[in-house]
């Protein structure tokens, strides 16, 4: 019985150096992308330096700069999609960590027995849950919209 106990305690233990780790993995990844983040706005700035040099030497320099807007528009329109569709990822990996971490506490309030209100209480967490889930996705929204 108490090495069931002992065991159970270790795997809990594991499970949360792994929820560590991985936390961790996502704060690098973070700061990685905050690097990138950087080294494009390097690159962009020196883009737009060049752009003002080819501008003082030509007479196209008008058109040019419109074509360079335009690819400049582009550019952020790439970089909005992709930086939407790498928060949408972040948002499904914390929603699964989230889901697995209801469904250790789940374990854990089965082993204690009364399991029909906790599962009538979980229930209304869940729904909560989701109400917060769609009422931070509305946000999303319109923070998109305004965009």
């Amino acid at each position: 019985m108490e090495r069931e106990r002992e065991r159970e305690r270790e795997r809990e233990r594991e499970r949360e150096r792994r929820e560590i780790k991985r936390e961790r993995e996502i704060e690098i990844e973070r700061e990685r992308e905050r690097e990138r983040e950087r080294e494009r706005e390097r690159e962009r700035e020196e883009r737009e330096r060049e752009r003002e040099k080819r501008e003082r030497e030509t007479e196209r320099g008008e058109r040019e700069r419109e074509r360079e807007r335009e690819r400049e528009r582009e550019r952020e329109r790439e970089r909005e999609r992709e930086e939407r569709e790498r928060e949408r990822e972040r948002e499904r990996e914390r929603e699964k960590e989230r889901e697995r971490k209801r469904e250790r506490e789940r374990e854990r309030e089965r082993e204690r027995g009364g399991e029909r209100e906790r599962e009538r209480e979980r229930e209304r967490e869940r729904e909560r849950e989701r109400e917060r889930e769609r009422e931070r996705e509305r946000e999303r929204e319109v923070v998109l919209m305004v965009r």
